[in-house]
C-alpha cells in the first residue's frame, strides 16, 4: 500500500439511520488521475469526506500514504500531501485573491515548491486580473480557479477536486479542465467529481461509478467510453 496515494477498503459511511457508502474500495496511485461519477445523491461527496476526515466511517479503513488515517482529523490528512477543493469551495470571502493564496503557501511533503505564486498566476491569468479583489467579489468561475490555485499552493501529492465545473459557464468550464488537464502533467494525483463523463474521461485514466453507495463500474475511461448502455443506465446520457 505504500506506492498508493490513497487506498480505502471495505468503507462503510452512515449520516445517523440512512447507510450512505457500502463497502467502497479505492485506490489511487502516484500520479494517477481517477474520476468518480454518478448521479446526485449516490455518495461521491460523502466517499470524499470520509477520506478527508470531515466525516467519520462506520466501517472499513482509510490509508493515506501507506498510513491509516481513518478517522483521523482533516489537517493530519493534508499534512501528508493531500487538497481538497469541496464542493462550494470554502474561499475565504473577506481575503483578497493574492491573500487567498499567499496564507496556502507551503513546500510540499518532500520539500518541493513546483506550485509557487508566479506559477499559479501563470496558469490562472484571469486571477492575476484580480489580485486585489475580495473573494467575495469573484464570479463562481472565479472562485473554482481560487480554490484550485490555493490547493496547489500547498504542493500536494494528490488533489481531490469535488463537482468540479458545477453550475459554471461553459467557456469557464473549459478553462476548468484544462488546468485539470495541466495538473495530471504536472505529475500530481488527482480525484475528480464531475457529472460531465465526456469531460471527465478525458483526463483521467480510471474512473468508478457510483450507485447508491456501491462502485457498479471500475475500469479505463476507454473502456466506459465502449459501454454506451452503462452510461446511459447510470449516468443517464
Amino acid at each position: 500500500m505504500a506506492d498508493l496515494l490513497i487506498h480505502t477498503q471495505g468503507l462503510h459511511t452512515h449520516y445517523g439511520a440512512s447507510h450512505i457508502l457500502r463497502g467502497i474500495n479505492l485506490s489511487v496511485a502516484h500520479g494517477e488521475t481517477v474520476g468518480l461519477m454518478g448521479r446526485n445523491g449516490m455518495g461521491k461527496s460523502t466517499l470524499l469526506k470520509s477520506i478527508m476526515g470531515l466525516v467519520k466511517p462506520s466501517a472499513g479503513s482509510v490509508s493515506v500514504m501507506g498510513r491509516d488515517m481513518t478517522g483521523r482529523a482533516p489537517f493530519e490528512i493534508a499534512q501528508l500531501g493531500v487538497a481538497y477543493v469541496p464542493e462550494g469551495r470554502g474561499i475565504f470571502g473577506n481575503l483578497s485573491v493574492a491573500e487567498n493564496l499567499q496564507m496556502a503557501a507551503r513546500a510540499g511533503t518532500r520539500g518541493q515548491r513546483d506550485w509557487t505564486f508566479d506559477r499559479v498566476m501563470e496558469t490562472f491569468p484571469r486571477l492575476k486580473e484580480r489580485l486585489r479583489h475580495g473573494g467575495q467579489q469573484l464570479s463562481g468561475g472565479e472562485q473554482q480557479m481560487l480554490t484550485i490555485g490555493r490547493a496547489l499552493m500547498t504542493n500536494p501529492d494528490l488533489l481531490i477536486l469535488d463537482e468540479a465545473t458545477e453550475g459554471l459557464a461553459p467557456l469557464i468550464a473549459r478553462e476548468i479542465w484544462r488546468i485539470c488537464a495541466l495538473i495530471r502533467e504536472s505529475g500530481i494525483g488527482s480525484v475528480i467529481v464531475d457529472k460531465n463523463w465526456k469531460h471527465v474521461t478525458q483526463v483521467t485514466q480510471r474512473n468508478l461509478i457510483l450507485v447508491k453507495g456501491e462502485v457498479v463500474f471500475e475500469g479505463s475511461s476507454n473502456a466506459l467510453i465502449a459501454q454506451p448502455e452503462l452510461l446511459a443506465q447510470h449516468l443517464g446520457v
